[in-house]
C-alpha cells in the first residue's frame, strides 16, 4: 500500500479539448478507495492512464509513495490495472493468465503457484484454473482479470471501467465482490467510471471531475447531501435531482421562496446568505425523495406518469414548465392523470446561484 499524490497534472492534446486536464491536485491515503466519476471527456481514464504510464504528462508530477513515477515505465511503478475488456490472452489458461506477469519478472514457480492459488481461493476461481477465456463468463472473466492485478501485490490498484461490460445483475454483484476485495486487501485503489451508482456504492471518497477540473470531492454522502454546485448536484443521484425556479422576497427580514405559487419558507441555514439575492431569482435543488405526500398540500400538479418500482413509485409531473419526478410509498402516489399533493422538503432543499452554478 502506499499513498498517491497527483501535483498541479495537466495534459493537453495538440489540436484537441475534448480530454484536457488542467493543474490536477488530488492526494490518495494510503488503503483508500477512491473514485474518479463524471461525464465523457470529463478527463477521468485520462487521468487514470497518466497514473498507470500510459499517457505522458503536459505538466507537473505524480507520486506513489515516496517516489516521483511519472517518469517511469509502467513496470516500474508498483501498479496492477484492470482494464474495461478484461484484456486476458485468449490461448491461455486462466492459471497461465494470472502468472503470466510474475513470469516475465523472473519470479520463481512455487511463489508465483502460491500467489495464483491463494488469489484464485479469495476470488471463488480454482475451480477454473485451467479453462480459457472463452469457456467463461463475463463475470468470471472479470475475476480473472482482477486475480492477474493482485497476484502481482502493487502498491496501487487501477480499475478502468471494469464493469460497463457486464449487464445490471451482474454489475451489482461485482461491486460486491470488489468492494469485499478491497475491505479484505486494505490495498489503495483508484477507480474511473461514468456509473454514479459505482461511485456512490464502492467509494470511499468520490471525486467528481468536470472538463478536466476537480469539481468536488467527499464521501458519497456529503456529495448527496450537500452537493458543492449545481452540476454535481445534477450528476449524483438517481432518479436526478429536480431543478426548479424560485424568487427570493423578503418578509421583513426574512427572505422567502416564491414557487409555484406558494410562498416556502427557505431552510434555516440559508436565510443570511440569502439576503443577498432579495428581488432577484435562484434555483431550487430538490431530490425525488424530497418531494412528500403526508396529507398536508403546498403544491398540486397533475400526474403526468407513475412508475411502480416496488416499494416506491416514482410520478412524473410538470412545475413551473420543468419536468419533476417524485418519489412516493405507492399507497400516497397518484395515478396518470390525477392530482398529486405533495409538500416539500425544505430543510432538505439545495439552492444555487443560477448565474454561477454554485451552491448558496
Amino acid at each position: 500500500m502506499a499513498d498517491v499524490s497527483l501535483k498541479n497534472v495537466g495534459k493537453t492534446y495538440e489540436n484537441a479539448s475534448a480530454n484536457t486536464i488542467e493543474n490536477l491536485n488530488l492526494n490518495i491515503r494510503s488503503g483508500e478507495f477512491v473514485v474518479l466519476v463524471g461525464p465523457s471527456g470529463c478527463g477521468k481514464s485520462t487521468t487514470l492512464r497518466m497514473l498507470a504510464g500510459l499517457e505522458e504528462l503536459t505538466d507537473g508530477e505524480i507520486w506513489i509513495g515516496n517516489r516521483r513515477v511519472d517518469e517511469l515505465e509502467p513496470r516500474d511503478r508498483n501498479i496492477a490495472m484492470v482494464f474495461q475488456n478484461y484484456a486476458l490472452y485468449p490461448h491461455m489458461t486462466v492459471a497461465q493468465n494470472m502468472s503470466f506477469g510474475l513470469k516475465l519478472s523472473g519470479m520463481e514457480k512455487a511463489e508465483i503457484r502460491r500467489r495464483v492459488e491463494d488469489a484464485a481461493k479469495v476470488l471463488d476461481i480454482s475451480a477454473l484454473l485451467e479453462r480459457r477465456p472463452k469457456q467463461l463468463s463475463g463475470g468470471q472473466r472479470q475475476r480473472v482479470a482482477m486475480g492477474r492485478a493482485m497476484v502481482r501485490d502493487p502498491a496501487v490498484f487501477l480499475f478502468d471501467e471494469p464493469l460497463s461490460n457486464l449487464d445490471a445483475k451482474l454489475r451489482g454483484q461485482m461491486r460486491a465482490e470488489i468492494r469485499r476485495l478491497h475491505k479484505r486487501l486494505k490495498a489503495t485503489t483508484v477507480y474511473v467510471t461514468h456509473d454514479q451508482v459505482e461511485a456512490m456504492t464502492l467509494a470511499d471518497r468520490v471525486v467528481v471531475l468536470n472538463k478536466g477540473l476537480i469539481e468536488q470531492q467527499g464521501t458519497p454522502q456529503e456529495l448527496y447531501e450537500r452537493p458543492a454546485t449545481r452540476f454535481v448536484a445534477g450528476f449524483i443521484g438517481s432518479p436526478t435531482m429536480n431543478f426548479l425556479p424560485a424568487d427570493v422576497v423578503m418578509e421583513g427580514e426574512v427572505p422567502t421562496l416564491k414557487f409555484a405559487g406558494a410562498m416556502l419558507a427557505a431552510p434555516a441555514d440559508k436565510l443570511e446568505a440569502l439576503k443577498a439575492y432579495a428581488g432577484r431569482r435562484v434555483e431550487i435543488g430538490l431530490r425525488p425523495e424530497h418531494f412528500l405526500a403526508d396529507g398536508t398540500t403546498e403544491i398540486s400538479v397533475p400526474v403526468d406518469m407513475a412508475e411502480l418500482l416496488g416499494p416506491t413509485t416514482l410520478v412524473h409531473f410538470t412545475l413551473e414548465g420543468v419536468a419533476c419526478s417524485a418519489m412516493l410509498p405507492p399507497e400516497f402516489a397518484a395515478a396518470e392523470g390525477q392530482t398529486q399533493s405533495l409538500r416539500i422538503a425544505r430543510d432538505r432543499m439545495s439552492l444555487f446561484d443560477p448565474d454561477t452554478g454554485r451552491a448558496i
